[in-house]
């Protein structure tokens, strides 16, 4: 089956990871940025966040040149604020993972490319041996002063999936205090079992408590 391309898709390039499912709330003010974000909520239609390999999310002289990772996350927009001119405040949800095939720069600065599609995680249930790490999850949730996430991103909203590896497995990613590259590897890892492993590794390695709750 051949992917489903997307052509010219703008990207807004971040220090952060998206996951799909995942809630990442911005402010926007850079001129190519808001463009973007106005064209996109007027058409109904996504943008692409990348994590960037290189380079600084707003742009000031004498910053090395912008380099982006090959896999990011398609964002909707879900809520829009414009609290003063020049400042948009977003909330946005992550859809499909893609894969950056031909990216161009334009002349004000806007990122846009050519990117396939990447099929989602296939729903699989938790392992008994992996029970834990969901539970840990839920009841991190369940407790507003126990977020470890390194990101900003809240939970989604009504779609909590505990039995599901890819879903556990790409919120506890967006929680553990992680640098932006291992994120953006474990975003690549098409395995959502394989993912829900490493995360479980993670968390043995930073010492945090994923057995049954007394």
């Amino acid at each position: 089956m051949t992917a489903l391309t997307l052509t010219a898709l703008p990207l807004f390039p971040l220090d952060t990871v998206l996951f799909p499912d995942g809630v990442l709330p911005l402010q926007v003010f850079e001129p190519r940025y808001l463009d973007m974000v106005g064209r996109c909520q007027r058409a109904g239609a996504p943008f692409g966040v990348v994590a960037l390999a290189q380079g600084r999310e707003v742009r000031a002289a004498g910053a090395p040149p912008e380099q982006l990772a090959s896999i990011g996350t398609l964002a909707h927009i879900r809520r829009l604020e414009q609290p003063r001119p020049g400042l948009l405040l977003i909330e946005c949800v992550g859809g499909d993972g893609f894969r950056i095939e031909r990216p161009s720069l334009l002349k004000h600065g806007l990122w846009v490319a050519d990117v396939s599609l990447l099929a989602r995680d296939t729903p699989m249930a938790v392992p008994d041996d992996l029970r834990s790490v969901a539970e840990a999850l839920r009841r991190l949730l369940a407790d507003p002063r126990a977020h470890l996430h390194a990101t900003g991103a809240p939970a989604s909203d009504g779609d909590e999936r505990f039995d599901d590896c890819g879903w556990v497995a790409n919120r506890w990613c967006e929680r553990l205090p992680l640098p932006t590259a291992a994120r953006q590897r474990l975003l690549g890892i098409d395995s959502p079992l394989l993912r829900l492993e490493l995360v479980a590794d993670l968390l043995e390695r930073a010492g945090i408590d994923s057995g049954p709750s007394a």
